[in-house]
């Protein structure tokens, strides 16, 4: 196997894929981690129209989200120009108070309403935004009519107006939000870092066993089958140990949240990268380079069942079954575990652990089947050969 390592070294299709599957942990920390970062900070950058038409209770409703909303807020007098910024994405949000507003709020049996449009030609992430300004909104200016209505009655008994006003707030504070957050994310950049691993990891160990694919091609008759796939087994080692090092390296020193420290992150980082090297080059094995087609279906599954993205219990019954036997899933939980807390990672390393030592054994069983035809063992048994002709001449 020694010998077959060496080979291995020497080609440069092998040094291409060790150094691929490296620059895709750099090139994916660098530009994530620091494209990401301060994102939760610059919501101040997203922008409402609000298009008034109520002088009455309205203005006040106006009034009021200038100063509680996190972003700019546009007056803008008509509807129609409102939506044209919206539908040129200059807004991302029309909210439209009609005129009949304060009516509608004053008149029993009525319902007074607020317009909202959103422009869902947009990132994912925006409509979930502004679907939620708009639910806050909606409650906020509901709760301030109905102090609004309540004071109003309490004159009418003739209370005095600022006793009826301290009133009229306490029947309607009757209930608060206490919300409490565990495991808290610092900052979006960090949000984003299981992905973004799994991602990274996952396409550069694809693109390294193809390298390596090709490299064994090179390599010829000249070494055994199972020289080359010790060979490989040593390779994939050592490079997930190696390439996991500089990955958790760069997202510490740009930034990365680590709830359990480094050397845990980096551990499990190498063990789900060294799983990802046998779970791509098991199709590389068993089908040749044809097996490439199955990586990058992979690959597209991975990103929509792993969690990563979507949580997993909101996908079809399909992609929630297959997810449980694909690596990617155990790499996201067990990272978001490490990175911001969690349950302990034992079962996602179970589970890594299991699945890679399946690809091996696949992989070992392809190469037991696989014929050799007019093959030399390996280098060593060149040398010997060659020497006891040698002796015998």
């Amino acid at each position: 196997m020694l010998q077959a390592l060496q080979a291995y070294l020497k080609k440069p299709a092998t040094k291409i894929g060790i150094m691929t599957a490296m620059m895709f942990q750099i090139i994916f920390s660098l530009i994530w981690m620091t494209g990401y970062e301060g994102v939760n900070d610059n919501t101040k950058q997203l922008k409402i129209a609000v298009v008034n038409d109520d002088p009455g209770f309205g203005r006040k409703v106006e009034e009021q989200l200038t100063k509680s909303l996190p972003f700019q807020l546009i007056s803008e007098r008509s509807a129609d120009k409102a939506k044209e910024m919206l539908n040129g994405r200059e807004v991302q949000m029309v909210l439209h108070i009609p005129a009949e507003f304060t009516k509608q709020l004053q008149t029993p049996g009525q319902q007074a309403k607020i317009n909202y449009t959103i422009n869902e030609s947009n990132p994912a992430l925006i409509k979930s935004m502004m679907q939620s300004v708009a639910g806050g909104v909606t409650a906020s200016v509901g709760k301030e009519a109905a102090i609004a209505g309540a004071q109003a009655i309490l004159v009418q008994a003739h209370i005095p107006a600022q006793e009826a006003a301290a009133m009229a707030r306490g029947l309607t504070d009757k209930v608060a939000a206490n919300l409490e957050f565990t495991n808290p994310v610092q900052g979006m950049h960090n949000q984003m870092i299981p992905m973004m691993m799994v991602l990274a990891s996952f396409v550069g160990a694809m693109i390294m066993g193809m390298n390596l694919q090709q490299a064994t091609g090179m390599l010829g008759a000249g070494y055994s089958k199972w020289s080359k796939f010790g060979a490989r087994v040593f390779i994939n080692a050592v490079s997930a140990v190696l390439i996991a090092l500089v990955g958790s390296s760069l997202v510490v020193a740009l930034g990365g949240q680590m709830g359990s420290g480094f050397l845990a992150f980096w551990l499990f980082q190498a063990l789900f990268l060294m799983t990802f090297m046998f779970f791509s080059q098991m199709f590389l094995i068993v089908f040749g380079m044809a097996g490439m087609l199955f990586n990058i279906s992979m690959l597209s599954i991975q990103l929509v069942s792993s969690g990563a993205m979507v949580p997993r219990e909101l996908l079809g019954g399909f992609y929630f079954t297959i997810s449980q036997y694909l690596p990617a899933t155990y790499a996201v939980e067990g990272a978001m575990n490490l990175l911001f807390g969690g349950p302990g990672t034992a079962r996602d390393i179970g589970a890594l652990a299991l699945i890679m030592t399946v690809c091996a054994a696949v992989g070992l069983l392809a190469t037991g089947l696989r014929k050799e035809t007019g093959t030399i063992p390996d280098a060593a048994e060149h040398s010997k050969t060659a020497n006891t002709a040698a002796t015998g001449a």
